[in-house]
């Protein structure tokens, strides 16, 4: 069959952190990607505030460098994806894997292959795709790149891979310096033999399927990711699989349901280096953009109006945790940061507060969101929304915070499945990385949360690597216990693994929360009398409402507090002479950690400027006989 020559496709996978962007930027700036005036910031490829601020990829996004061969050859055209390395953004991998012919697996040459290295190899190895591994971070203190070289290959051995798959060239990298070799160098030193990435672009050339065709077939795109354009409208990401694409050619356009109409390509596009550039035809093999369809979805098919052919749909995995959100029920809905003044009204003007605005953003997350579902509950203002995991759920709910949303989210649950009769639970694959001596504090947290060790390997490092399988919904709130007990040296990562028979009940917070009892704002008086009762969540100043959560108890029962309450003044002086106290400083929550700390009976109330945690029901003595009543029923 006629083979592209002048192309490559590939992905390249890795779990969070082991340096994919860093490489990716590495290989952009040797490729002659950028003009030598340019300024260039570290992680280009991570374009969204919150994958910059939190250091992760969670959006797939592909790049191309034209890479010149040395023997003078014609340039070849390398389009690299940049996938993330979370499994809660799994439905990314999916896609970006749809559209390669091959993928590069980078591995940490200190941490060796972790559960989303796994989660990543998986889908490659289930796709037929030739794999190159990458050990990066050579220059690491700490590596040891034998050890995790044949890590790797028992990787490879215990997701099944034939034999062909298992034959990987290996490429030994620092992506940071911008240095590959094939050669292995000394542990925690940078290769010495090569001072570029030459060896890493030979080494994709030489094991990268070039894209294969039929003349005679008819055209064939497949559509794997949207993005919009302010004067294109939706943009469609797309691998042509076979046949041409023309800018203005009239194409059959084959819908997830089956249905076919016919549109017009009105704008075709390529990628070179970061940007996008007008092109005339795209071939078989080419990654490119159109627009001109304001309907398209991804996993649809673009193809010739004589021969519709429509090529797979793309499938992902089934949603593990769900969280119902909704429009802010809480009495300073709309009312800014300090819910005072003329000011905060003044600056929430633009506030996004009703249903059908909060419908409409979690319709438009779905079109490019493949793997979150939407469902309704018996509540005209909430939806149940289902994702991979909580940081994905969070990523989403803390993207649409920032477009100035108003929203109550509910605990995080996680979503069963009924199989042969009975009751069935998601489950993770936990990997836990400690010091020796926080190893019985893990073993006993994961006990609590009914974990079952798989497995415990000791390097003689002085650190001990532990796997667990346990059920998901005992991982929900374990972080922050977990970093508190391993004096914030653990490192865990977990996968989803499958579903096992109900486990039964779970108590993982033994503490009751402090609920404000009024309306007001939060006096220091009132905070030094509450300190000796638990941790404070609120500041001085900070307007609270009742039903209010505003902090933790130290007893395992909730307490009303009136945290407002304000020192009275007398003429008369004490002798004492006010004792100077000092208010402890209260503990700050992220929205993870909020979501995170809530029990059954309480939410998370988001706002652009604040997160607070409330109970569902604010009212004090409809608590008080909603509680009596379930006691009664016992």
């Amino acid at each position: 069959m006629p083979t592209r020559h002048d192309i490559r496709n590939v992905a390249i996978v890795a779990h969070v952190d082991h340096g994919k962007t860093t490489i990716v930027d590495a290989m952009l700036k040797q490729a002659g990607a950028f003009a030598a005036h340019q300024q260039l910031d570290d992680r280009m490829m991570d374009s969204n505030d919150l994958e910059r601020e939190k250091g992760i990829t969670i959006l797939a996004k592909n790049t191309a460098v034209k890479y010149h061969p040395k023997d003078g050859g014609a340039p070849i055209t390398i389009n690299i994806i940049d996938t993330p390395g979370h499994a809660d953004f799994g439905g990314e991998v999916e896609r970006g894997l749809s559209m390669v012919d091959a993928v590069v697996l980078l591995v940490d040459a200190s941490e060796g292959p972790l559960p989303q290295t796994r989660f990543v190899l998986r889908k490659a190895l289930q796709q037929r795709k030739p794999v190159i591994l990458c050990i990066n971070k050579t220059d690491r203190p700490d590596s040891r790149i034998d050890e995790v070289v044949n890590e790797t290959y028992d990787l490879f051995l215990d997701l099944d891979a034939d034999e062909d798959q298992i034959e990987f060239p290996i490429v030994y990298a620092c992506g940071r310096d911008g240095v590959a070799s094939l050669t292995k160098p000394e542990d925690g030193t940078v290769p010495a033999d090569s001072d570029n990435l030459e060896p890493f672009f030979s080494a994709i050339l030489e094991h990268v399927p070039a894209p294969v065709y039929d003349e005679e077939a008819p055209l064939q795109a497949h559509v794997t990711n949207l993005d919009a354009d302010n004067f294109l409208g939706r943009i469609a990401l797309l691998r042509v699989e076979q046949g041409e694409l023309r800018k203005g050619q009239t194409v059959a356009w084959i819908k997830r349901d089956g249905s076919i109409s016919n549109v017009r390509i009105t704008e075709l596009m390529m990628t070179e280096a970061l940007t996008r550039k007008p092109a005339e035809v795209a071939g078989p093999g080419d990654i490119c953009a159109v627009a001109g369809i304001p309907d398209i979805m991804i996993g649809e098919t673009l193809a010739d109006p004589e021969n519709p052919v429509a090529l797979p749909l793309i499938s992902v995995d089934e949603p593990a945790i769900s969280m119902t959100i909704g429009t802010n029920t809480s009495p300073m809905v709309g009312r800014g940061g300090t819910g005072k003044g003329a000011d905060a009204k003044a600056a929430v003007k633009d506030r996004k507060v009703t249903a059908r605005q909060v419908k409409d953003r979690l319709d438009r997350e779905l079109i490019g969101n493949v793997s979150l579902r939407v469902l309704d509950t018996d509540r005209p203002d909430a939806w149940e929304v289902q994702g991979r995991g909580e940081l994905a759920l969070a990523i989403l709910v803390e993207q649409m915070r920032r477009e100035g949303f108003e929203l109550t989210i509910g605990k995080p649950q996680v979503v069963t499945q009924e199989i042969d009769g009975k009751t069935h639970e998601p489950v993770e694959r936990m990997t836990i990385d400690v010091p020796e001596e926080h190893m019985g504090a893990v073993t006993q947290l994961m006990g609590v949360r009914k974990g079952r060790m798989d497995n415990m390997s000791n390097h003689g490092s002085g650190w001990v690597r532990m796997e667990f399988v346990v059920p998901s919904r005992g991982l929900i709130g374990f972080r922050t216990e977990f970093l508190t007990n391993t004096r914030g040296t653990g490192i865990a990562h977990s996968i989803h693994e499958g579903h096992e028979p109900w486990f039964g009940q779970l108590v993982t917070r033994n503490n009751g929360s402090l609920v404000a009892d009024r309306a007001g704002a939060v006096t220091p008086f009132a905070m030094i009398n509450l300190q000796e009762r638990g941790v404070l969540f609120t500041e001085p100043g900070t307007e609270v409402y009742e039903g209010m959560i505003v902090g933790e108890n130290s007893r395992s029962d909730d307490m009303d507090v009136n945290i407002t309450k304000e020192k009275k003044l007398t003429n008369m002086r004490a002798a004492s002479a006010d004792n100077t106290e000092n208010v402890i400083p209260p503990r700050k929550l992220s929205l993870e950690q909020s979501l995170e700390f809530c029990r059954d009976d309480e939410c998370v109330e988001v706002t652009p400027e604040a997160v607070r945690i409330r109970k569902v029901v604010l009212d004090q003595k409809e608590r008080s006989r909603t509680a009596s009543r379930a006691k009664s029923a016992k």
